[in-house]
């Protein structure tokens, strides 16, 4: 897998983390908006993580739009659900050396700058 930072464009928190990370030219951007994560992104992912649960944005307002916070979803939904709308995919991501930092947390940031290093 490429080296790739996934991220919205209209989301201040991928924003400040991106500045923060102080990206490498050899790391694409990929605005999830325009261009949707792949299912080789998604099983990538997947295999860095254990589950697309975990790849799985609860904060999405199409989370409970949907009505799927009533629901016990499976792993085969989670899959479909990142697959079908990009706000579903917990963000940012960074693809560095074949290994993926997902989410916002201060302990994924601080990896993630420490592999950049």
């Amino acid at each position: 897998m490429k080296n790739l930072f996934i991220y919205l464009e209209s989301c201040n928190t991928c924003k400040r983390i991106q500045a923060e990370l102080n990206l490498p030219a050899s790391v694409a951007l990929q605005n999830t908006k325009e261009q949707p994560v792949t299912l080789e992104q998604i099983e990538f992912l997947k295999e860095q993580s254990g589950s697309y649960e975990s790849l799985f944005n609860r904060r999405a307002q199409l989370y409970r739009g949907r009505g799927l916070h009533e629901k016990n979803l499976t792993e085969a939904d989670y899959k479909n659900l990142l697959l079908d709308h990009y706000t579903f995919i917990m963000r940012p991501i960074l693809i560095y050396n074949n290994k993926a930092y997902i989410g916002n947390s201060k302990k994924v940031v601080a990896a993630a700058k420490e592999s950049l290093l």
